[in-house]
């Protein structure tokens, strides 16, 4: 009987132990919450991508490792930018600036990755260039190009990177955007700013560039310098639209701080909508955000709302405008619907921080949140559905570390995190999720220089 006794302890002791290992391995290897940010080094040399494990129950982080590599050789690529995930959190995207001083100059790249079962980043796959135009991959000519930002659309189908291209601009870019058409395209618009379009799948780290025309693999280029820009799909008329702020014109209009509409067609192709480009009321946009309000299976009443961050002066600014989406609705017509026609929002401009860098908005799609550069604060607003007024939140604001260049958001709507450049580290925020009011954590610090950033 003792014997049988013992057998059974021991069995059980066993039991316990390997579900104390199992359980610990998917603690420990499989952390619920997990933030990547992309690390620029002090002095423009770093080429990592740091993992923190999210607590989802505090928000506080924890660095888990520093090894995926945003380029094979450090400072070879340019400044690390953008990190974007995939909607189903498989695939991660690093957008590098390129080196467009350099002899010959480095083109802009995505690095692609695949995301490992416990949150790391696989081996960089082969990375995407694509400023080299031409008839065919022997006679292509590339150019001095300076890659500003990446965006995805909400379904993982495309992924967007606007491009600054040499500076000081060509003069023989075009008064109006369009595709490479011929050879005599591919030579003037050399050195233009442009768009280029990437098509994808959810779960997939496979990009393929969309050709803007049937002759030439080449960008969308441009009249104007970009800065920054947003996608968002609406349901009447299903379209999927890019929105893409600017601010210097180099056609005859000269109308420098400006908001562009464009239709995303099925191929990823774009063309400009009637009445884009749009003024902003005040200048240098530095962000901008498209903000659908309309909830899933509800019937609320809400629009699509895209919000613009200015430096403007010395408080900043945060222009809205309202997409026409319903004809009768804030008097727009069929028209206008048709043609995304955008209008100004009541009491914009809303004075925010200096030089706003970066928005994000709550799961909800109720709560607006502004990081700013210079006086290094985020701020927090609610989003009246109906019309996209914004209210602040109260406290106004929570300060950051210095120099915040960009900021995520858990899916949870719980925690929001800022890289802060200069200060070396990562501030975390708890957010209400009735309320959106922020509550500061202890910041954390990261490798020298994070930037871009996204949350899982």
């Amino acid at each position: 009987m003792s014997k049988k006794i013992g057998v059974v302890v021991a069995l059980v002791g066993v039991c316990a132990l390997s579900l104390f290992l199992l359980n610990c391995g998917s603690s420990s290897s499989r952390p619920s919450g997990l933030l990547y940010v992309l690390t620029q080094g002090s002095n423009g040399t770093g080429n990592n991508v740091s993992l923190f494990a999210i607590d989802l129950n505090s928000g506080n982080l924890s660095l888990i490792n520093s090894k995926a590599s945003t380029c094979a050789t450090a400072g070879a690529c340019g400044l690390p930018l953008d990190i974007v995930l995939d909607p189903k959190g498989a695939a991660a995207f690093v957008l590098n600036q390129g080196i467009a001083t350099a002899t010959p100059a480095v083109p802009p790249t995505i690095y692609p990755y695949t995301v490992n079962s416990d949150g790391s980043l696989s081996t960089p796959g082969t990375p995407v260039s694509w400023n080299c135009i031409g008839p065919s991959a022997s006679s292509c000519t590339s150019y001095p190009d300076t890659a500003a930002a990446m965006a995805r659309d909400s379904v993982g189908q495309f992924l967007f990177v606007i491009d600054q291209g040499e500076i000081p601009s060509p003069t023989t870019c075009p008064l109006v955007g369009q595709g490479v058409k011929n050879s005599t395209d591919a030579q003037n618009f050399i050195g233009c700013p442009s768009i280029s379009v990437f098509a994808t799948q959810p779960g997939s780290a496979t990009l393929t560039f969309v050709s803007q025309s049937s002759t030439y693999q080449s960008p969308f280029f441009i009249s104007k310098i970009p800065s920054a820009l947003s996608a968002a799909t609406v349901s009447s008329p299903s379209e999927e639209l890019l929105f893409v702020t600017s601010n210097k014109d180099l056609s005859n209009n000269h109308n420098d701080n400006t908001l562009s509409v464009y239709g995303v067609g099925s191929d990823g192709t774009l063309t400009e909508k009637i009445g884009s480009p749009y003024a902003t009321s005040t200048i240098n946009p530095l962000s901008v955000l498209a903000v659908n309000t309309n909830q899933p299976g509800q019937n609320n009443g809400g629009g699509v709302f895209i919000y613009v961050g200015a430096a403007g002066n010395a408080a900043g600014a945060l222009d809205a405008f309202q997409l026409c989406t319903v004809a009768g609705i804030a008097g727009c017509t069929q028209s206008d619907v048709t043609n995304a026609r955008l209008l100004p929002v009541g009491t914009s401009p809303t004075s925010t921080g200096q030089n706003p860098v970066g928005m994000v908005v709550d799961p909800t799609n109720n709560f607006l949140y502004v990081v700013c550069e210079v006086r290094t604060p985020s701020y927090g607003y609610r989003i009246f559905s109906t019309t996209g007024v914004l209210t602040v939140q109260s406290p106004a604001n929570q300060q950051t570390g210095s120099q915040p260049v960009a900021l995520a958001i858990h899916s949870s709507g719980k925690f929001l995190y800022t890289s802060n450049s200069t200060a070396n580290n990562i501030s975390g925020f708890t957010l209400s999720t009735t309320s959106g009011s922020m509550s500061a954590l202890n910041p954390v610090n990261s490798p020298a220089g994070p930037s871009g950033m996204a949350a899982r």
